[in-house]
């Protein structure tokens, strides 16, 4: 039997850059409270949602990427043609095919990347990190680019109390890349189908080819409704405070890492109230700096834990070699956290 040499890459990997993009139009809760009976008080208690930014026609999920990775290529100080590999986390490209990642590679000036789409949710970014590191350690991938990157004003139902003020838009996007340390702990990451229907799509875009109006949502006016994400609130902040705060701890305990070592925490940028449980029931040191980017970027699903760390340490609250922990979760419902090094 021939034996398969195996691959040779570097003894471990780490995030060497980091970039992002938001949309330029900033969209107060005012803008929201034209359709639906709420008011800014209320979002603001309920979310911590001051702010969101939306995107413009032609800010498109590819053109917000590429800004994004320019951005993370130029931090981590390597050229575009270096990378190996390029992951694209979104729920928000609409053409099946081909991958938008083969365009963002393309633009990006690559040397024929491989490139792939997934779809994860607002686990995407911990998904794509986890596959990152494994092409680098493997070898397959001197450098690969991970985005998340998201135009979630296209799915929201501004019409939908629950989830109106939620979504925006934006990408954010790092390098993964060799190193001679651990930098980028063992990933805890799983999947609960049996709730899948707590976060969804409205309709399915087959239905739209039935011809039937009344198999469609329609608005106020009775127009049909392009599809929107729909979710079941209370479910799903349930699961996130108390089944997320573990995953936590797991990734905590998978790097040997305990609440007093760590510097920063980036959860997924869901809602204000679910962060600051999490906190609470990880009984973390007033010390870690804790991301709260929702505030003024909203839940921007797969981008949001690279918008948050972009933020961290562009303003000084997170510094290059903190150790972070990072988890996202949401639609599926799936989740993922690690551990990491910050660039």
């Amino acid at each position: 039997m021939a034996k398969i040499r195996p691959g040779k890459g570097a003894p471990y990997a780490r995030i060497l850059g980091v970039g992002g993009y938001r949309p330029t139009r900033v969209v107060p809760n005012e803008v929201i409270l034209e359709k639906i009976d709420s008011s800014d008080e209320w979002i603001r208690s309920r979310s911590g949602i001051e702010t969101r930014h939306w995107a413009s026609p032609e800010e498109t999920v590819a053109a917000m990427s590429v800004e994004a990775a320019g951005k993370a290529v130029a931090d981590a100080g390597i050229a575009a043609d270096q990378i190996g590999a390029v992951v694209v986390s979104t729920v928000s490209h609409f053409s099946q095919t081909p991958a938008i990642a083969t365009e963002i590679a393309d633009r990006l000036g690559t040397d024929k990347a491989a490139a792939f789409d997934i779809s994860a949710g607002c686990a995407g970014f911990g998904y794509g990190l986890t596959l990152a590191k494994g092409m680098v350690v493997e070898g397959s991938a001197e450098y690969v680019l991970v985005i998340g990157v998201e135009r979630l004003s296209d799915l929201t139902d501004l019409e939908d109390r629950a989830t109106a003020f939620l979504f925006g838009d934006g990408a954010g996007a790092v390098v993964v890349g060799p190193s001679q340390e651990p930098a980028i702990g063992p990933t805890v990451w799983g999947s609960e189908g049996d709730k899948s229907q707590t976060i969804k799509q409205t309709v399915p875009w087959d239905r739209y080819a039935v011809g039937d109006v009344s198999e469609l949502p329609l608005d106020r006016e009775g127009n049909v409704k392009f599809p929107a994400i729909t979710q079941e609130g209370q479910a799903v902040f349930r699961w996130a405070v108390f089944e997320m705060a573990k995953v936590a701890q797991q990734a905590l305990d998978a790097a040997g890492i305990t609440p007093d070592d760590l510097d920063v925490f980036i959860p997924h940028q869901a809602n204000v109230r679910i962060i600051d449980s999490m906190v609470k029931t990880l009984k973390l040191p007033e010390h870690v700096t804790v991301a709260r980017d929702v505030r003024t970027t909203g839940n921007t699903s797969a981008a949001s834990i690279p918008l948050a760390m972009e933020r961290l340490l562009a303003t000084g609250e997170a510094k290059s070699g903190d150790t972070a922990l990072v988890i996202g979760f949401g639609a599926g419902l799936v989740y993922a956290a690690t551990v990491v090094t910050l660039p």
